[in-house]
């Protein structure tokens, strides 16, 4: 069972969540801009990540919605795309009888309109989002609600992540952790270069 992140991880969407950041925060919490630095943010929701930058409820919620607006306008000129070796990782898992699960901080509709334009969505048998869950990432809830959800044993699950929020949320839930992308991991899980590396990890896996 593989109960796998989206952001940062199986598609490149950090530079455009960030310029749809950027540009939403220069519009509607121009003080926040100077310091704001998506990388210290990355596996948190887009509704998480408003809280902290706005002084007050209704511009959070105001900055959350024109983020969201801003980054499904990039998706739809084709700003995000798969990692090398994304599709060929679900396609092996598949054929492997390996089921994957989406587990993802990121809205139901900013969501799906990147698994459609990337052609991922089929590869998946649910899909976990942010409008599913009452917190967000880092907090271990997170991954808890999604093996209750699909009744997970947490002992035959394996989550793949890309960032140390996403990390930190599967490690604090008992699950074994994958961290990609990356040559130093988050504490609890272990390292992974790319995709490409974990396809053949796969191929001679028992």
């Amino acid at each position: 069972m593989w109960l796998c992140d989206l952001d940062g991880t199986l598609v490149d969407s950090f530079p455009a969540h960030e310029a749809a950041f950027r540009r939403a925060i220069a519009e509607l919490a121009p003080a926040a801009l100077p310091g704001f630095r998506y990388a210290a943010h990355a596996g948190a929701s887009t509704a998480e990540v408003a809280a902290r930058l706005a002084g007050d409820p209704e511009t959070a919620g105001r900055l959350a919605r024109r983020k969201q607006e801003l980054y499904r306008e990039l998706v739809g000129q084709g700003a995000v795309r798969p990692f090398p070796g994304a599709r060929r990782l679900l396609d092996r898992l598949a054929a492997r009888g390996r089921v994957a699960y989406l587990v993802t901080a990121g809205s139901r509709a900013s969501v799906e309109r990147v698994l459609a334009g990337s052609a991922l969505g089929a590869c998946f048998r649910d899909v976990l989002t942010a409008d599913d869950v009452p917190v967000s990432k880092p907090d271990p809830r997170f991954y808890g609600l999604a093996l209750r959800r699909w009744r997970v044993d947490p002992d035959e699950a394996v989550v793949l992540e890309d960032s140390a929020h996403g990390v930190a949320s599967a490690v604090g839930a008992g699950l074994a952790t994958l961290h990609v992308h990356t040559a130093v991991p988050a504490p609890g899980a272990v390292a992974v270069g790319g995709l490409d590396d974990l396809v053949s990890l796969v191929e001679v896996e028992r």
